[in-house]
């Protein structure tokens, strides 16, 4: 009897806690779950609001931008502020010049950083771990330091007001994508490339077979982030591109606000169609940029 009093006891208990449960969590459990979901609801809106503003504003007459409060549902819709705003500057031209750049900058990125960082992390050689210190000892120096005589160097290779400028460096890597996709590198075993070396295979083919391979989620945030960079970078253009003819987005959008700075609604068309692929990007690859963070994180 005593036995049987005590088993009822537990199940009793363990019914009433049961009970006390919402959602299946204990009620601190539930309410800590709650304050965080309530903390990043807050978090989501704080980013998104001057995204909505834009949009929103986009859509308004002259007449609506200045008034307050603030009127966040056009009416009547201006679907005419697009193309009025794409149409006072040579839209497409700047898209074309910002797509070269952007995407072929991707490709050099893509091709030197990842030929650095697998030698760094798949070759053995006195003094290798030094020239990586000194690499990343690199990204302390700001590139204002360097302009002055970067500038000159392509003054003197007649680069200047080109998109050279802005494509070429980009073949000879940098530090911060040599320095993530080495540690993603090195958590690949060495014994594939043992694998790969019996089967016949030279160091580069090894690369191209097995490191490139197995690296897609390492190389695609390294591109995410330089399509990021390029598509949005404003200095290097403004030092380097003279004639409009040469502009990216970013100038042909400063260019626009100071022709047209008093019309504010064709203004945020004109913005947000040249952020539209970036915003597109994140919401479609914003697991890349996640793992973006964990891959620089790992150990090597």
């Amino acid at each position: 009897m005593g036995s049987e009093a005590g088993l009822f006891a537990r199940q009793t208990e363990t019914a009433t806690i049961r009970s006390r449960r919402i959602f299946g969590l204990r009620p601190g459990e539930f309410l800590r779950k709650l304050l965080i979901e309530a903390l990043l609801v807050l978090g989501a809106v704080a980013v998104l609001l001057p995204l909505v503003w834009m949009l929103s504003t986009s859509l308004k007459t002259m007449g609506q931008v200045g008034v307050y409060p603030i009127q966040w549902m056009p009416d009547p819709v201006m679907w005419s502020n697009y193309p009025e705003a794409l149409s006072t500057i040579d839209f497409a031209l700047y898209t074309w010049n910002t797509v070269k750049v952007t995407f072929a900058g991707m490709a050099g990125v893509l091709i030197s950083c990842s030929l650095a960082a697998y030698g760094f992390s798949r070759f053995r050689a006195p003094g290798l771990n030094v020239m990586f210190l000194l690499l990343l000892s690199t990204i302390m120096l700001p590139s204002q330091v360097t302009l002055i005589p970067v500038y000159i160097m392509f003054s003197k290779l007649k680069w200047v007001d080109t998109l050279k400028p802005l494509i070429i460096p980009s073949f000879f890597g940098n530090p911060y994508d040599i320095f993530l996709l080495r540690q993603f590198f090195m958590t690949i075993p060495l014994e594939m490339d043992d694998a790969a070396r019996i089967d016949g295979c030279n160091p580069l083919q090894t690369f191209w077979h097995v490191i490139v391979p197995m690296a897609k989620p390492a190389l695609g945030t390294v591109a995410i982030f330089h399509f990021m960079y390029g598509w949005n970078d404003f200095f290097n253009p403004l030092i380097y591109l003279h004639h409009r003819e040469n502009w990216t987005l970013a100038l042909g959008l400063q260019g626009f606000r100071q022709v047209y700075s008093t019309d504010t609604n064709l203004l945020m068309a004109a913005s947000f169609v040249a952020a539209l692929p970036c915003i597109l990007l994140f919401f479609f690859a914003q697991r890349r940029f996640i793992q973006g963070v964990v891959i620089s994180g790992v150990k090597g």
